[in-house]
């Protein structure tokens, strides 16, 4: 179970956007104004409800609910999805008491075709009516498109002022690079914040999150992050006093454990590596590094069949843009040293790491030399279940 931050009602619903029968529609409201914050995906495509969030945000500091529809992306579809999507939100507004401005959107599923407005208008009715009766993990599961298993992590901490909670609900597996934050997130809290101080808090948690994870190198179009704040909890949280860096640590701590998720469901990821970089001349050259390292097809196949080819690391290393001196670097693995001194340390990997490698979490850890540079990135393997997922996805 996740108890949610108080002050918070979730609603469900079955619009039969893609399958018949499970709920794809999901609406959380806040009893309160809350404190409002988006992060976006970078594409140069981003979806409708993507530049309706953003300008909403733009335009006022609060916002009271967030509605996410799964089967249906509404990308690349112009003026009229912008449109669309401005009508779900009356549409959601009208039946549950709020104002269209208040509710922030987000979709998921294939780019291209239109919202199918006829189905929205036979579920929005039952999403109302729902109002309270769901759950957290209902509201996860109604998000999912090709996810595994639903993306929940929660925390609490205990401030001056009381109990302050926060939750974070996620969406994502594959077409996971993400250059904001994850496929769909909301992450939601019961603190008193300015609005100014939460976005900024929360900007600064993805970039050591979900902008430090991938599965197959691709940022989608859709990528959206919500935060909220509503204050119910009557505990009031702002930089400088004290328990400020305990919720700092909390969100960190919620987007951290979602951030992994994504990287361990990764459409039939097996491995998730943990890419450490340190000793780089920058931390541009360490990120340089371990992207190139996470993304190589061929470094996650040999994790996938477990491995130790310590070339692979290396190659992708030296053609990263890093950098770096070679004869300085070094490249471990499930913490044994495969290379320095620009040649293998030992010829047995094989038998040293037969059983390392059968864990899901692989350490690869490298050092470039003696400066300040470093980075962390999550990756996933490459499995052939991978290739049948996104084979299939549109059949």
């Amino acid at each position: 179970m996740h108890s949610a931050p108080l002050g918070y009602r979730f609603a469900v619903a079955s619009a039969g956007f893609r399958k018949e029968g499970r709920a794809d529609l999901a609406l959380v409201v806040s009893d309160a104004p809350a404190a409002a914050a988006g992060v976006f995906t970078q594409n140069l495509f981003p979806a409708a409800p993507v530049l309706v969030g953003r300008s909403m945000l733009a335009a006022r500091q609060t916002a009271r609910a967030a509605l996410i529809n799964s089967g249906q992306a509404n990308a690349c579809t112009g003026d009229e999805g912008v449109r669309l999507c401005r009508a779900t939100q009356a549409l959601t507004a009208g039946a549950v008491g709020l104002d269209a401005e208040d509710i922030l959107p987000a979709s998921t599923g294939v780019i291209g075709p239109q919202l199918l407005m006829d189905r929205w208008e036979k579920a929005v009715p039952k999403l109302a009516a729902n109002l309270g009766a769901s759950g957290p993990e209902d509201f996860a599961r109604a998000i999912m498109t090709t996810d595994a298993f639903p993306k929940l992590a929660a925390r609490e901490v205990s401030l001056p002022g009381g109990t302050a909670r926060f939750l974070g609900i996620a969406k994502g597996a594959g077409m996971i690079c993400p250059n904001m934050a994850t496929m769909l997130c909301v992450a939601l809290a019961d603190i008193e914040v300015e609005t100014p101080a939460w976005r900024e808090l929360l900007r600064e948690t993805v970039a050591t999150t979900f902008n430090r994870v991938t599965v197959d190198g691709d940022t989608s179009t859709n990528d959206t992050l919500y935060g909220l704040a509503n204050g119910c909890s009557g505990v009031r949280a702002a930089p400088g006093l004290p328990g400020w860096d305990a919720c700092a640590e909390a969100l960190a701590g919620v987007l951290g454990e979602l951030a992994y998720m994504l990287v361990k469901d990764g459409e039939g990821a097996s491995k998730v590596a943990h890419i450490r970089v340190v000793g780089a001349r920058s931390a541009a050259d360490a990120e340089l590094a371990a992207r190139a390292v996470g993304h190589s097809q061929l470094v996650k196949t040999a994790l996938y069949g477990r491995d130790a080819n310590w070339g692979r690391i290396v190659a992708a290393l030296g053609r990263s843009g890093a950098n770096f001196d070679p004869q300085a670097a070094r490249v471990s693995l499930c913490g044994v040293e495969l290379f320095r001194n620009g040649q293998p340390t030992n010829s047995d990997f094989d038998a040293l790491l037969a059983e390392p490698l059968k864990e899901r979490d692989l350490s690869i850890d490298i050092s470039l030399g003696d400066g300040p540079g470093e980075y962390t990135l999550l990756a996933s393997d490459l499995t052939h279940d991978y290739v049948n997922v996104n084979a299939d996805y549109r059949s």
